[in-house]
């Protein structure tokens, strides 16, 4: 029998609301809040948030909140189900109302332009050390509409307090959705943010009308850059082998319910990123990543040839399809090369 807690979701967007489902499924009490207030009435009075995931009942566990107050009383654990750059508009909001230690948990996916700051940095200057017990984030392959279905699906947490970690293990851990644990924190979440922008390059491909063979590519050498990054910011290689590695890279490609490849997949056609971003109407990570990765490419000295052309179409107006020539055109190398630096690298200080 779990032991029950009382949990605040603060984003009621698609996740945030797919997760509250599975949290109200396990017993516990869940206060989540969003700003849109019909969408709040909607999830108090009908149980539902079709905005977001249209046919979904929720569970009556699941109560809804335009408070920031009432969302955080008296609850347990705290999870931020917002984007990465609403998260330093989000969390000074919520401080005063935080009078005793919390865990802490965040779901999202990205890196901070700028400073170059993974998500739980981010909050580890936000969030003051006497109110946070521990950070823990939660990522993985999954989609909100598959896991509002309760289809199986799995993921993984990690923290620097492992202890903490296993705690948030058990408070998601059903037999629909399954958790696993991971100490490599760096891992987790630079896995989890560099898969967007691959996602968003295989949309593009699709766009363009190319076949399985360049998805393929896209995933591969794709993973092969996350890890390069990941493996020079102080990640465990093994980890991009995982759920939040390879696992997260395939759904978020293959899939039509990813936001960053349908909106790569406008790119393809030939839509303006602008146009995208207003027909989304959804927050679209791996824009944003982009840029942030581009910059760490620059900073650790690392070569990253796909996220680089993605950075040319996006912020510098290069043509697509010439992006992807200029891909194929580049000098001969050494498939291993990678595997060998990487491996190399957990040597050498």
């Amino acid at each position: 029998m779990k032991d029950k807690k009382s949990v605040a979701m603060i984003g009621a967007g698609s996740w945030g609301t797919a997760l509250s489902l599975v949290l109200g499924d396990n017993g516990h009490t869940i206060h989540i809040w969003g700003k849109d207030e019909k969408n709040i009435a909607e999830i108090n009075n009908l149980h539902q948030n079709s905005k977001y995931l249209p046919g979904i009942t929720l569970p009556n566990e699941v109560k809804g909140t335009t408070s920031l107050e009432e969302s955080v009383h008296d609850v347990d654990i705290i999870v931020l189900a917002v984007p990465t750059k609403a998260m330093r508009e989000v969390i000074p909001q919520l401080l005063p109302y935080i009078n005793e230690p919390k865990t802490f948990v965040h779901v999202s996916k990205g890196i901070e332009p700028g400073t170059l700051l993974r998500i739980s940095e981010i909050m580890e200057e936000e969030i003051p050390e006497s109110i946070r017990k521990s950070i823990v984030v939660l990522s993985g392959p999954s989609h909100a509409e598959e896991v509002s279905l309760r289809h199986p699906t799995t993921v993984t947490v990690s923290s620097k307090n492992m202890k903490e970690a296993e705690l948030v293990q058990d408070l998601f851990i059903n037999h629909n959705f399954r958790v696993y644990t991971n100490p490599d924190l760096i891992g987790v979440e630079i896995g989890g943010a560099l898969k967007n922008i691959i996602a968003v390059c295989a949309g593009i491909a699709d766009g363009l009308g190319f076949g399985d063979n360049a998805k393929a590519a896209l995933i591969t050498r794709g993973l092969a850059e996350m890890a390069r990054l990941g493996t020079r910011m102080g990640a465990n290689p093994l980890t991009f082998a995982g759920l939040t590695g390879i696992g997260d890279l395939i759904v978020t490609c293959t899939s039509v319910h990813s936001r960053n490849w349908r909106a790569g997949n406008m790119l393809g056609k030939g839509h303006a990123l602008e146009e995208v971003l207003e027909q989304m109407g959804m927050v679209v990570e791996g824009i944003r990543t982009t840029k942030a990765a581009h910059q760490l490419s620059e900073k650790y000295g690392v070569t990253m040839p796909i996220t680089n052309a993605l950075f040319e179409i996006l912020f510098n107006g290069k043509d697509a399809k010439e992006a992807v020539e200029s891909l194929m055109a580049r000098g001969k190398t050494n498939e291993m090369e990678d595997l060998i630096n990487i491996l190399a690298s957990q040597y050498i200080e």
